[in-house]
C-alpha cells in the first residue's frame, strides 16, 4: 500500500521509549504510517492542526495538559477526529472523561500489539473500539452518582492527606463547608470514612497521587 493511502497515525505520549516502540510496530504494518510524535497535550493540539492525522493514539497522564483535555480541545475543533486513548489508567472516571471528551477508543498499554493495530483500523473506519472490560467499567460509572466539581476538588485534596482545615484554606471555603462536602462524597462513593473515600477515588481515577 502506498504512503498516500496508508492510515496516518499521530503518537502522543510523554515517554519517548513508548512512542518509539509504538512507531516501530506501526511502521511495520503495510497499511499504516506514523506522521508525528509529541510528548504532551498542548503539543498534540498544535501538531494535530498541522497534520490532521487519520488516527491519534493519546496517553492520559502527561505534563502541560492531560490527554482527556487535549482530546476535548481537538474534538471541539475537528468533529471527525479519531482518537484512541492508550493508557495505564483503567479507573471508571478516567474512561468516562476520555469518552465524554470525544475519544473513539480506549485501550490499556498491556494490550496485545494485534489488538492495538485492530483498534486503529476499526476507529479509522468510523467505529468505536471499547473492549468489554472497559465497557463494563463505563456501565459501572454510569450507575453511580456523579461528584460535583467542588466535591472532586475536595476529594483530590483529601488524597493529598490534607486536614479539613487545610482543605478549607486551599479552596478558600470554611471548614464546615469542607465537612459538608466530605459527607456528600462519602455518601456518593458508598463508603464510611475518609480513608475508604480516598482509596475509592484513586481506584476510580477521581484523584491521583
Amino acid at each position: 500500500m502506498s504512503q498516500s493511502t496508508a492510515i496516518r497515525v499521530l503518537l502522543v505520549d510523554d515517554h519517548a521509549i513508548v512512542r518509539q516502540g509504538l512507531a516501530a510496530m506501526i511502521e511495520n504494518e503495510p497499511d499504516m504510517t506514523v506522521v508525528g510524535q509529541v510528548g504532551d497535550g498542548l503539543e498534540a493540539i498544535a501538531l494535530y492542526r498541522q497534520l490532521q492525522p487519520d488516527v491519534t493514539l493519546m496517553d492520559l497522564q502527561m505534563p502541560q495538559m492531560s490527554g482527556a483535555d487535549a482530546t476535548l480541545a481537538i474534538c471541539a475543533e475537528f468533529a471527525q477526529a479519531h482518537i484512541i486513548i492508550l493508557t495505564t489508567y483503567d479507573g471508571d472516571e478516567d474512561i468516562y472523561r476520555a469518552l465524554r471528551a470525544g475519544a473513539k477508543g480506549y485501550l490499556l498499554k498491556d494490550a496485545e500489539p494485534e489488538t492495538l493495530l485492530r483498534a486503529i483500523q476499526i476507529v479509522h473506519s468510523g467505529q468505536q473500539y471499547i473492549p468489554s472490560e472497559v465497557a463494563a467499567k463505563l456501565v459501572q460509572r454510569m450507575n453511580v452518582p456523579e461528584l460535583s466539581d467542588r466535591e472532586q476538588e475536595v476529594v483530590r485534596q483529601m488524597a493529598l492527606g490534607l486536614s479539613n482545615h487545610d482543605i478549607g484554606v486551599a479552596l478558600n471555603i470554611t471548614e464546615s463547608t469542607v465537612k459538608f462536602h466530605i459527607n456528600r462524597i462519602l455518601s456518593k462513593l458508598g463508603v464510611s470514612d475518609r480513608t475508604q473515600a480516598v482509596i475509592t477515588a484513586l481506584r476510580r481515577g477521581l484523584a491521583k497521587l
